[in-house]
């Protein structure tokens, strides 16, 4: 491939999209960024804003099979179904399902940890120095417990962390309050973990650094995809609804939307939308001091630029744009159990679509030797992998040699 100059063209303005995009430009090739929307606006948008650097545990976790049906009709458990798409979702069901053993957990694991564990580096090597700067803060990062038996009960995840090198901190009794006052009774037992990050506003993030892109020369442009153009098996351009735009290489950070497009590539990605939710208290009366997972409700509580952000549960439901009014009922009830003195200004509701792969593993490398790249399929870590992510796609576009094994997030592996 040599060190030459190349036209790519970025599908996807996400946070995985931008970042692709900005290592692109800095390595001297000329990048258009494509987007339907304004960037940081999809999913990119609606995180709990972690960086999670020790996010290497899968939800497949030995045991999953036989819990699953009672985490379904458990009215108590942050997990939805819209039964009417259910018969859609069985055989991604059971390819998700298969991996949840022991085996399949330690080696997603080992895969996730490749893209998780410098987050916070990676993060400032991207916006460090520029107006996106600002959003980005180092910080403890707790795991919320009602007791030390629940923490236990969590002990295959906490197994994988602590391979992945993060021990944590155990707190517990009245020393929970002490640490973090804003927490009510039913939290006994705190697991502390260091070296974290959050970004204190994600929309405005991504925002803010696809201007960083376009200050070093790129150029961004509204259109959606239609098309690939390829001739004897290699990209020439990408046909849009504003246009044909040719390239040398395009690569595809759109998500949860890329398994159509992938289709067009006769690869059929096993990924289903896992509709996620958040609730916005704006001006809150008490917040943690930094990101908390609350183990029982399944969110994470992050203080934001906008106020008290509770970002979590889980409903698989395919991905129109409608929220369910259940998942943010239990949302909030949880909320008001882990944090019983919270009132608020106002709230904000927001629903928005994580992309799970079966194997829970993101989608990292070339198409065949079609030019077309993917950086897609982040699961639970888009915001905390996307720059990791990114330049390992433009490392490879370049020609360049990385440290990290790219086997794991072949996206050939499902051809």
């Amino acid at each position: 491939k040599g060190k030459r100059a190349m036209t790519v063209v970025v599908i996807g303005a996400g946070i995985a999209g931008v970042s692709t995009a900005i290592w692109l430009r800095r390595g001297g090739h000329e990048v258009t960024l494509l987007d339907r929307s304004a960037p940081g606006q999809g999913t990119s948008y609606g995180n709990a804003g972690l960086l999670a650097a020790s996010s290497v545990a899968p939800v497949t976790g030995p045991g999953l099979i036989g819990k699953a049906p009672g985490m379904l009709f458990n009215p108590e458990y942050p997990l939805f179904m819209r039964w009417a798409h259910f018969p859609r979702l069985i055989p991604w069901l059971i390819r998700y399902l298969s991996h949840a053993n022991a085996d399949d957990g330690h080696r997603i694991a080992r895969g996730l940890a490749h893209i998780t564990l410098d987050t916070i580096e990676q993060h400032k090597a991207l916006a460090g120095g520029t107006p996106a700067e600002k959003w980005l803060h180092d910080c403890d990062y707790k795991f919320a417990y009602a007791s030390r038996a629940a923490f236990e009960g969590d002990a295959f995840a906490w197994t994988l962390r602590r391979e992945a090198g993060f021990v944590p901190q155990i707190i517990e009794g009245e020393a929970v309050r002490e640490l973090e006052p804003s927490l009510g009774p039913s939290i006994n037992c705190l697991a502390l973990m260091k070296d974290h990050g959050f970004i204190s506003d994600p929309g405005n993030y991504v925002a803010d650094l696809a201007k960083v892109f376009e200050n070093e020369g790129g150029t961004f442009v509204t259109a959606t995809l239609e098309d690939f153009e390829l001739i004897d098996g290699k990209i020439q351009a990408v046909l849009t609804d504003a246009g044909r735009f040719e390239c040398d290489n395009a690569v595809l950070t759109t998500g949860v939307w890329s398994k159509p497009l992938m289709k067009k590539l006769g690869i059929n990605v096993p990924l289903e939308t896992e509709r996620g939710y958040h609730i916005v208290f704006r001006k809150p009366s008490v917040q943690p001091t930094t990101p908390t997972m609350i183990a029982a409700g399944k969110f994470v509580a992050t203080p934001m630029a906008t106020g008290l952000r509770c970002a979590g549960v889980l409903e698989f439901g395919g991905i129109d744009n409608d929220k369910s009014d259940a998942p943010l009922k239990l949302l909030r009830k949880k909320v008001m159990e882990a944090f019983p003195t919270l009132t608020a200004g106002e709230e904000e509701t927001w629903m928005g679509h994580r992309p799970a792969p079966a194997d829970s593993l993101p989608l990292i490398g070339e198409v065949r030797q079609t030019g077309i790249y993917t950086a897609f399929g982040h699961h639970h870590i888009g915001l905390t992998g996307g720059p990791k992510s990114g330049r390992m796609v433009a490392r490879m576009i370049s020609g360049e040699t990385d440290n990290v094994d790219p086997a794991p997030f072949d996206p050939n592996r499902f051809v």
